[in-house]
């Protein structure tokens, strides 16, 4: 059988081509959790956050957050909060060996269940998910900075609330906004408590930028965030201006995911090396085999969202089958 080192081995390797910001100068916060500033108008108006590195090697998101930081950004009306999330698998990045340092002990973007916050478990990303979690739950509107194992187009991940995809067709970008329920082996910070809640006023997106260690991937995070905050009225345009890309926003699609794909061995193998968003236009089409199963897509015009076999592991998903919604402008 395979080891995960073996499959990481034959995949093709990410230069990192951004740099990877020290972020030790924002450890002692000013509310009383390390790593997270926040700062009130004095006006009246949501608490607005944005969070980085709740997996530990996705820099794009740690660059804006250090960016807006440093800049002195101040909000126009209610609170903004920026933070940082997995610092501890951020600060044993290594970089000959990429894919380790998403987390220490657990994913801290499937801990995010009452039961599972509450209970007796232990690990490092619970411990910091616990630290958070009050300075969360005072939250409105967040947005939640990720990246992707393979190149890829960026991705907004509404989550399954029709108020979700309302607030990534406001925002207007990236292109490609994504409805899904998130995963099944545990429950992302996007969806926790009112994020998820149909009946709340309180929102949330999770961004996934494109590649972790590309320019690209840096350049959509600032973006994405300055747009964000824009969105939500904490900032005015001007006031975030430098962080904008020249490019105007254009039509996005809407994805609906149906399904995902869990690999039941370490024999798992796409049939070409998909990277995400392709459409696989018959229902029949074999895109990948599990040892000596055939895994084909289930309807005509399926899209691929996120594959990816960096995580490799029986019970883990490795892609995720979403139609193409006709959503009316």
């Amino acid at each position: 059988m395979k080891t995960l080192e073996q499959v990481r081995a034959s995949l093709k390797p990410y230069p990192v081509e951004v740099e990877f910001p020290d972020i030790r100068p924002w450890k002692t916060g000013n509310c009383g959790v390390d790593y997270v500033h926040s700062f009130d108008s004095g006006v009246p108006g949501p608490h607005v956050m944005i969070m980085a590195l709740t997996h530990g090697n996705e820099v794009s998101g740690a660059i804006a957050v250090d960016a807006f930081l440093r800049s002195g950004l101040r909000p126009r009306q209610g609170r903004l909060s920026l933070g940082f999330g997995n610092v501890e698998a951020y600060h044993r990045f290594d970089p000959q060996d990429i894919d380790a340092t998403r987390y220490l002990d657990e994913d801290m973007n499937r801990v995010w269940l009452p039961a599972k916050l509450d209970s007796e478990q232990q690990s490092l990303e619970l411990r910091r998910a616990r630290e958070l979690r009050p300075f969360i739950d005072s939250v409105d509107l967040l947005l939640d900075i990720h990246s992707m194992h393979e190149e890829s187009a960026p991705l907004m991940m509404c989550g399954a609330r029709t108020k979700g995809l309302e607030f990534a067709a406001t925002l207007g970008v990236p292109a490609t906004v994504v409805v899904d329920a998130g995963h099944a082996n545990g429950r992302r910070l996007r969806d926790y408590a009112d994020f998820n809640d149909a009946a709340s006023r309180k929102n949330a997106l999770l961004v996934e930028t494109g590649q972790h260690f590309s320019q690209r991937s840096r350049q959509v995070a600032l973006d994405v965030a300055a747009r964000f905050l824009i969105t939500t009225q904490a900032v005015s345009e001007e006031d975030v201006a430098a962080f904008l890309s020249p490019r105007e926003p254009g039509p996005q699609r809407f994805l609906q995911v149906t399904e995902p794909v869990v690999a039941n061995s370490m024999d798992f193998n796409f049939v070409e090396d998909f990277r995400g968003l392709e459409l696989i236009a018959r229902a029949g089409t074999v895109i990948a085999r599990d040892g000596d199963q055939e895994i084909v897509t289930p309807y005509d015009n399926c899209v691929l969202v996120q594959p990816s076999l960096r995580h490799l592991s029986p019970g883990v998903t490795v892609v995720r089958l979403a139609k193409v919604l006709d959503i009316p402008h």
